[in-house]
């Protein structure tokens, strides 16, 4: 098992009671744990079940395609367009221990989400649809499905019907609108049921889409 990520927890609710249920949010290439840590409050979630949100600090380390200045980063970018498919794996298995942490901690699999923005969500999508016990669901902000060649060998049927958010600017730079959409429709293409939103907004997170998000996490935690 991989070593524990330094990580930000938030609780919602209030009082004393029991937390029921946890939300793994991975931050995109460059910040870190506090990125996301503002959204908590906005997201309008009920009292109850209580949620820990769980906001990891990825490791520091050279990113090629940014000269090789370190920063934290799930996986190097590469300027040629390869994956850092080792890297990719390195978090995942990174981000299973923080789901082991929460399975100690008394959270069952089936009441943890996994959620992440850019690389972040990158990371979501392949160690949620990899994972061998059933999530709550997946969220993926503003990213793609990465190793998507390996998918469907590795893909695990515990999460052959777990819930999947996909959300993505119009007008993203960075990741653009058409591969997000090319990852959502080779998921569909593989059996899985993904909702899917795109909002006019470049590579960030808008309002409308914290009210969304918000709703579809009542949901999915509700259900679960």
């Amino acid at each position: 098992m991989a070593a524990l990520l330094d990580a930000i927890e938030l609780e919602t609710g209030r009082g004393p009671g029991l937390v029921e249920a946890a939300v793994i949010w991975l931050h995109g290439l460059g910040a870190d744990g506090h990125d996301f840590e503002p959204i908590v409050p906005e997201l309008g979630l009920p009292a109850t079940p209580r949620v820990r949100f769980v906001f990891p600090h990825a490791p520091v380390q050279p990113v090629t395609i940014n000269g090789g200045f370190r920063m934290r980063a799930w996986y190097d970018v590469y300027n040629d367009g390869r994956q850092d498919a080792a890297g990719v794996r390195a978090s995942q298995q990174r981000v299973e221990a923080l789901i082991e942490r929460e399975k100690e901690r008394g959270i069952a699999p089936h009441r943890i989400i996994l959620a992440g923005f850019s690389q972040g969500g990158a990371i979501a999508l392949h160690t949620g649809l990899r994972y061998p016990a059933r999530l709550a669901g997946i969220l993926a902000l503003s990213t793609y499905l990465p190793l998507a060649d390996s998918l469907a060998a590795e893909a695990h049927p515990a999460n052959r019907d777990v819930p999947i958010l996909i959300a993505h600017g119009t007008q993203d730079p960075l990741i653009p609108l058409a591969r997000a959409a090319a990852s959502r429709d080779a998921l569909r293409g593989l059996g899985y049921s993904v909702e899917w939103h795109d909002y006019p907004m470049p590579h960030s997170v808008c309002a409308e889409e914290i009210r969304d998000i918000g709703a579809w996490l009542t949901r999915v935690l509700t259900a679960a």
